[in-house]
């Protein structure tokens, strides 16, 4: 009898993972970020058969955020389950959760800062991460609760810069399947089933609700339109560049000038993106600049009637001045 493949789970999270690291040179190390949760340990175990087929040494980081009870504990036993896969550095990063931005971004930021630190000093090319096309879809389904625009809707990035996401097409239900076929025990987060958590309430009352009334199929849709918008996106920042060099008579730190000539015959959406790039520069910062001040400045380009100057977040100010638009530390001299 001939020799029997992985199970399809298997070899589904396998085969994305060597596409994702078709490009690694040989020897290099790639490291895996790892909860413990179903997506990641399927994520772990298929890097750890990838990896030595490739020529590439293949490690593995968990964080304790030490948000929970146990929480050592279990990301030592994340830990030993690597070095179980074969997975060498297997690291435990402890980290502190501040408050800023809500308990999400909180651990989020000192997540990846924890990651970032550990890929710098172990000089590693590559870090996985375990999100899936249902992961994707929350993600664009939140974006669109906020209003954030095109942007906002192309969702998490399969590579951003150190980080890779392997599994974006691929559902959770693939990396649950993965796991039971290689015997892995997945950690079921309790943060995962709290609703007071947005993402939470997303995926266990949102979706559920939207494939019940639209019909199955609704996450991959919805992955299919981050692939979409994301290419959008692109495009519209490349062409957003082009037009702030062509438009920017100066930009020293600061201050930007712009040609409101130029601007004028840009179409909205790239104008508005090249006047937020430009208070961006001038030192605004871009957390908390809006559309609503984006919009204040297009108007002294679109509807000018002498209008004065539109105050910003930073301490700027955009006036228009004889045919240009200043955009500076306030007041403007």
């Amino acid at each position: 009898m001939a020799p029997v493949g992985p199970h399809p789970a298997v070899a589904d999270v396998r085969r994305a993972v060597r596409e994702a690291l078709a490009d690694i040179r040989r020897d290099a190390l790639v490291l895996a970020a790892c909860s413990g949760g179903a997506d990641s340990l399927a994520l772990a175990a298929a890097l750890a058969f990838v990896a030595p087929r490739m020529g590439l040494r293949a490690g593995l980081l968990t964080v304790d955020h030490q948000l929970q009870p146990g929480s050592a504990e279990r990301a030592r036993q994340v830990a030993a389950i690597a070095k179980q896969l074969g997975l060498h550095p297997a690291e435990v990063l402890t980290v502190t959760v501040g408050t800023a931005g809500g308990p999400e971004a909180a651990a989020r930021e000192a997540r990846y800062a924890a990651l970032a630190e550990a890929a710098d000093r172990l000089q590693a090319a590559a870090v996985l991460l375990g999100h899936t096309r249902d992961d994707q879809a929350e993600t664009v389904l939140l974006g669109l609760a906020r209003g954030s625009g095109v942007r906002s809707l192309s969702g998490m990035a399969a590579e951003a810069g150190r980080y890779r996401r392997p599994l974006l097409d691929l559902p959770r239900s693939t990396t649950v399947r993965a796991c039971r076929a290689q015997g892995l025990t997945p950690w079921d987060d309790p943060h995962n089933e709290d609703l007071r958590y947005t993402r939470v309430r997303v995926r266990r009352n949102v979706l559920p609700v939207l494939e019940q009334e639209l019909g199955p199929g609704v996450a991959e849709a919805l992955a299919r339109t981050a692939r979409m918008a994301r290419e959008d996106a692109d495009a519209l920042d490349q062409w957003t560049e082009k037009a702030y060099q062509n438009c920017a008579l100066s930009d020293i730190g600061g201050s930007v000038t712009l040609a409101v000539p130029e601007l004028e015959k840009l179409p909205d959406a790239v104008r508005r993106r090249v006047l937020r790039r430009a208070a961006i520069a001038a030192g605004a910062p871009s957390g908390a600049l809006s559309a609503t001040h984006v919009l204040a400045v297009d108007r002294l380009v679109t509807r000018w009637r002498g209008q004065k100057a539109v105050d910003l977040p930073g301490g700027l100010s955009a006036v228009r001045r004889y045919g240009t638009l200043i955009l500076a530390i306030s007041p403007i001299a």
